[in-house]
């Protein structure tokens, strides 16, 4: 399967062509990327990129055997968008959450999270162990496809997911807010060690990669999760899922 077909979900809805694009930007529809024919700088494509830039999504120079691949309609004008399948929240979606709840806000932030299938499944567990919120980069990771509320089962109707320029930022914006950072790495602490009370938020990286440097030395703990396989590592969402109900526990003592 093409790899970007992959990741945006075949069900994705898909824009094609110039005078479409600019319209669905300008009736308000979100649109997580923008594929463009590599060279192309006539006007329409100039206003694309520009509508793009402003609602901050991703764009990317394709050739055009790649536009043609992806295309639907074979119409594609040098210009495919894909849409996102839900509206993103914002910030204070999360925090107005938690203060409906009377709790201490509790966040995922997924450091680029590739795979849809992973996203859906941490959503839910986001969803299911009481979390506010979910924040995703807007570049280098998954947004909001179908394959992604289809994976979530149901608990993206449920739960804010805030798309931000720069992970690392962000944290540092939330410490402000009185958050405290745990991320997940093999080299930290264990998790049982930890004191994951209070207002909190659980960084997860990148199913290959991990947490990446930078994100990394902005959290507070480093929190392992103890193994005893013969394997090295865990899916991103299981180990989402094992660090949030963890949280769970010591919230509930």
């Amino acid at each position: 399967m093409d790899k970007e077909k992959e990741i945006t979900g075949i069900n994705e809805e898909k824009i094609e062509g110039r005078n479409a694009v600019i319209e669905a930007f300008r009736s308000g529809k979100t649109i997580d990327k923008i594929y463009i024919l590599d060279g192309c700088q006539d006007g329409p494509v100039s206003t694309i990129r520009r509508e793009a830039k402003k609602q901050g999504c991703l764009i990317k120079f394709v050739n055009r055997d790649r536009l043609d691949q992806m295309s639907d309609t074979g119409k594609h004008q040098g210009v495919i968008a894909i849409a996102a399948a839900y509206k993103y929240s914002e910030m204070e979606d999360i925090f107005e959450l938690a203060s409906a709840r009377n709790e201490d806000p509790f966040v995922f932030i997924l450091d680029e999270i590739e795979d849809p299938h992973n996203l859906g499944a941490i959503i839910r567990t986001a969803n299911l162990s009481g979390a506010h919120g979910v924040i995703i980069p807007k570049n280098r990771a998954v947004g909001l496809t179908a394959t992604v509320a289809k994976a979530s089962a149901g608990a993206l109707n449920y739960t804010p997911v805030v798309k931000v320029t720069n992970i690392a930022n962000t944290i540092e914006d939330l410490k402000k807010r009185g958050l405290w950072f745990a991320c997940a790495d093999m080299g930290g602490e264990t998790m049982y060690k930890l004191n994951l009370k209070g207002a909190i938020g659980l960084v997860i990286g990148n199913e290959g990669s991990g947490v990446s440097r930078l994100v990394r030395e902005k959290c507070d703990m480093i929190a392992s999760i103890p193994m005893k396989g013969d394997i090295d590592s865990l899916n991103a969402s299981v180990a989402a899922g094992i660090l949030a109900f963890e949280v769970v526990r010591q919230r509930m003592m």
